[in-house]
């Protein structure tokens, strides 16, 4: 059983930044997939970024260019680095972890995190 612990998230203005981590209880960064995943309010959960088992790494179009994936295997945690912040980027962000090759798609991923709100004001 991996245990997934999201933090960072917060209120900020358009135009700044948040950093989020996800620490797992035990390694995982060579052992699973692991993305960021966002879902605002009424909406589907969507696909954020990916940071693979191999360390390739995959963005949405909406992340690409503003926000980074890395990790950190030292202290099995993942980051997401956003940048550049837009009101539109509201939501609760939550990563999972998964051995599928669906990376995309929240319906494979075994572990997920309780989520932590990030809020953009215009």
């Amino acid at each position: 059983q991996v245990q997934l612990v999201e933090s960072g998230g917060g209120w900020v203005q358009t135009g700044g930044s948040l950093r989020l981590a996800c620490e797992a209880s035990t390694r995982i960064n060579s052992v699973y997939n692991v993305a960021w995943f966002r879902q605002a309010p009424g909406k589907e959960r969507e696909f954020v970024a990916v940071v693979r088992m191999s360390g390739s790494i995959s963005y949405s179009d909406s992340a690409k260019g503003r926000f980074t994936i890395s990790r950190d295997s030292a202290k099995n945690t993942v980051y997401l680095q956003m940048n550049n912040l837009k009101p539109e980027d509201t939501a609760v962000y939550s990563c999972g972890a998964t051995k599928s090759v669906a990376i995309s798609q929240a319906q494979y991923y075994y572990y997920w995190g309780q989520g932590t709100q990030v809020t953009v004001s215009s």
